[in-house]
């Protein structure tokens, strides 16, 4: 919408310049008439009139009274408008150099002309109250990587070299000792591998580097055979799974490889912490021009407390877990990425009766 304050300013003055010339008319009229009844009624008065106007032209005279009486009604009736306006100057000036904060607010005048400039200017600051508390959250949020990321990576590290140390000063009383020390590296090994690919994968995502190979796929098809592949890994940790589709055909565009990977997480999720269910239902339907996939388990419920913070990074909802038994804490924060990059959303809804994560996305125009 075209800003339209200037116009405004100048059909306010005229209309004010109007009203002064209008008032010293009025005004000088009142003055001639209150002049003449004193003249004619007032013997002293009169004296005094008749000896000026004796001393100066009457018209003259008119003339200086009227330029008086039109300055003052404009400065009267401009001097709340460049009042007000002095006043956003001097609030604003003080929130520049520090003597406001930025939680200050200019006060808004809704019937005057700088009343929108000063809702402006509250919002101007609000957006960089906001921008600062951003860039102090990013600030602890990279710190907050950094030491997460240096404990998970230090504790299999660190028994990595123990045990390789071990074996290279020959500190082991047979082979088969041997082989367990080695196991327990390769394992440790393993356990590094993860996380390095993880946090590699959830950086690339946060920051927009990864480029997403997109093509028409059936979002059915393949949620069937990712289950079809989890078969055996289900069967031994004593669960049974079952897709549940509406419809056979539902078409969506994106990164399979990388949507693979965030019904992956939620399954391996599912078989984790809710296996005590005994099973995992996936569904799959359409709603208007998205597609919904909800990924179920009935094991126990998540914790109120922990909804909100279950899709932040390294965050696992069972404390009592060690790094060895959960997973990197980071799988449910770079499927959020994955799907935040796809244009869709993820969510979790979970009480007493099951915990069903929902991914919606877009389907092919």
């Amino acid at each position: 919408m075209k800003d339209n304050l200037a116009r405004k300013l100048v059909v306010r003055s005229l209309l004010h310049l109007f009203g002064s010339v209008l008032l010293s008319v009025i005004s000088m009229y009142f003055l001639i008439n209150v002049g003449v009844w004193l003249t004619d009624n007032v013997s002293e008065v009169g004296s005094i009139v008749r000896r000026v106007l004796s001393i100066f032209d009457r018209t003259y005279i008119a003339m200086g009274v009227s330029i008086l009486m039109f300055f003052f009604y404009f400065t009267v009736l401009q001097w709340s408008l460049f009042h007000y306006l002095s006043e956003l100057n001097m609030t604003v000036r003080k929130i520049a150099d520090g003597t406001y904060g930025l939680d200050h607010k200019i006060e808004v005048r809704r019937r005057s002309l700088f009343g929108p400039m000063a809702a402006n200017v509250n919002s101007l600051v609000d957006r960089l109250h906001h921008a600062l508390e951003e860039e102090r959250k990013a600030e602890q949020t990279k710190n907050e990587l950094i030491t997460n990321v240096s404990h998970d990576l230090r504790t299999p590290l660190t028994s990595v070299l123990g045990y390789l140390g071990l074996i290279e000063q020959d500190r082991y009383r047979d082979e088969v000792e041997l082989r367990h020390y080695v196991q327990i590296a390769y394992e440790k090994s393993k356990r590094l591998n993860v996380l390095i690919n993880d946090l590699f994968e959830y950086t690339r995502m946060r920051y927009d580097s990864a480029e997403l190979k997109l093509k028409n796929f059936n979002l059915t098809e393949m949620l069937g055979q990712m289950l079809v592949q989890f078969h055996l890994p289900l069967q031994e940790a004593g669960m049974t799974s079952k897709l549940d589709a509406k419809e056979t055909s539902v078409m969506v565009k994106g990164d399979a490889a990388k949507l693979v990977r965030v019904f992956e997480n939620l399954i391996a999720n599912a078989m984790s912490y809710g296996k005590e269910g005994k099973k995992l239902l996936i569904t799959v339907h359409t709603e208007e021009k998205a597609a919904v996939v909800e990924v179920i388990n009935y094991g126990e419920p998540i914790p109120t407390t922990d909804m909100p913070y279950i899709f932040d990074r390294f965050y696992r909802v069972d404390k009592s877990r060690t790094q060895w038994s959960g997973g990197s804490g980071l799988g449910l924060a770079i499927a959020k990425s994955i799907v935040l990059k796809h244009g869709g959303t993820i969510s979790v809804a979970s009480d007493i009766e099951q915990t069903a994560f929902r991914v919606t996305l877009p389907l092919i125009k």
